[in-house]
């Protein structure tokens, strides 16, 4: 799914007036001086939520919390567009689709680089043994998502054009049906996905990311939030790391707390977690250059409008 205008005003904001304060608030949330709204996808910031710790951090500055799930990275920008959230968590390449369709967004922290957790797929019996195979062929990917950008470099790096291969845009779920069948040749898919894939599909990992990108994870809010709430969002952020440090030693802990809430069977994502990297910290320079050579890319490829300047989408303060 690509950013667009193709949701309206109207149904964000209904849904977003719609959504259920978290449990466990205090009674003074009601006259709270401000609010935090966070858009989130199954996972880690879910477990944020589950244990309550957010809510317990925030309260002494006033702060209530408000938190509704998206399906997927584009959807939750399309929501900030048109303010119906302050905060967020996408992959890579949804932030460059948003900033070029004007998005008032600000990146706000990172995290470490985790190419293992993103790959390309095939069937275990396919004939398909190397990247150079990959021409011609039909490869399945999520639009927008962070693994368009890993094609579009994989590809480059093996010598082949993004036309070498016919690409078929799928969100994760069909993609996963359209393999099963034999209805593609591969699948270009992140974690969990692609555990489940290997573990229930028998699925071969023909490649992964390591060394072609870093497939960094992102929290974002909009200029405007982070301008003014830059206390709330320094401790929001400093408790997903807390989280993420705890995970990065107990991995398999960390899977049967997530197990429920994604709807997948431990060992799935016990296998996720053993080639995940852990850490989220503040936005830098350095970072945010990886940013500008995605839009850069994006845009030699016609799949953005314009040129765009990352560093418009800098929260103050960055190193």
């Amino acid at each position: 799914m690509t950013f667009s205008s193709s949701m309206s005003r109207r149904r964000l904001l209904q849904a977003s007036a719609a959504l259920p304060a978290l449990a466990g608030v205090p009674a003074f949330a009601q006259g709270a001086r401000r609010t935090l709204r966070i858009g989130h996808q199954k996972g880690l910031l879910s477990l944020l939520k589950a244990r309550g710790t957010l809510a317990q951090r925030l309260a002494p500055l006033g702060v209530s919390l408000t938190w509704t799930e998206f399906t997927a990275g584009p959807v939750q920008l399309e929501a900030l567009n048109v303010g119906a959230i302050d905060f967020g968590d996408v992959g890579e390449a949804p932030p460059i689709f948003a900033q070029a369709a004007g998005a008032p967004l600000a990146y706000v922290a990172a995290t470490v680089p985790r190419p293992q957790s993103e790959a390309v797929l095939v069937p275990q019996g396919s004939a398909i043994r190397s990247v150079a195979d990959l021409k011609g062929r039909k490869v399945a990917l999520n639009k927008g998502s962070n693994v368009h950008y890993f094609l579009v470099k994989l590809l480059h790096k093996h010598g082949l054009a993004y036309t070498d291969v016919q690409v078929a845009f799928l969100p994760p779920s069909d993609a996963r049906a359209a393999f099963e069948k034999g209805a593609i040749d591969a699948w270009v898919i992140w974690d969990p996905f692609s555990a489940a894939a290997e573990k229930s599909l028998n699925a071969r990992v023909l490649v992964d990311a390591t060394g072609v990108v870093g497939n960094r994870s992102y929290y974002f809010s909009s200029l405007g939030y982070a301008g003014k709430n830059a206390d709330v969002i320094q401790a929001l952020v400093e408790e997903i790391n807390r989280v993420d440090q705890w995970a990065q030693g107990h991995r398999n802990d960390f899977a049967a707390e997530l197990a429920p809430v994604l709807g997948l069977p431990q060992p799935v994502l016990e296998l996720a977690n053993a080639r995940a990297h852990f850490g989220t910290g503040p936005i830098t320079r350095a970072i945010l250059d990886e940013q500008q050579q995605i839009a850069d890319s994006f845009f030699a490829l016609k799949l953005i409008p314009k040129r765009i300047n990352v560093l418009e989408a800098a929260a103050a303060g960055i190193a």
